[in-house]
């Protein structure tokens, strides 16, 4: 069960970095031909410790480091902040 996960995290991984060494099936072009990278953002607003807390569970499951978060930025609400993520990942 571990190495299924590890191995979907890894596939999750190389996919979001653009790291896909799969060989193409059959005749068909190389998949590299047709792909393009687009930038995606992610914005977390919550609690300080809800967004942390976020943070934390992301990089966890292996989805992003802690660090390539934005720092936490106050909004117009009390005691609310936000953080950004911007990542490029390759689209078909």
């Amino acid at each position: 069960m571990a190495q299924l996960k590890n191995s979907a995290q890894s596939k999750l991984e190389q996919y979001l970095r653009g790291n896909d060494s799969s060989p193409p099936i059959g005749n068909q072009p190389s998949e590299s031909s047709f792909r393009r990278r687009e930038r995606i953002k992610h914005l977390l607003i919550g609690s300080p410790k809800a967004v942390t807390s976020t943070i934390h569970y992301l990089q966890v499951i292996g989805y992003a480091s802690a660090g390539d978060w934005s720092p936490l930025q106050p909004t117009d609400n009390p005691d609310e902040v936000m953080s950004i993520l911007i990542r490029q990942i390759l689209m078909q």
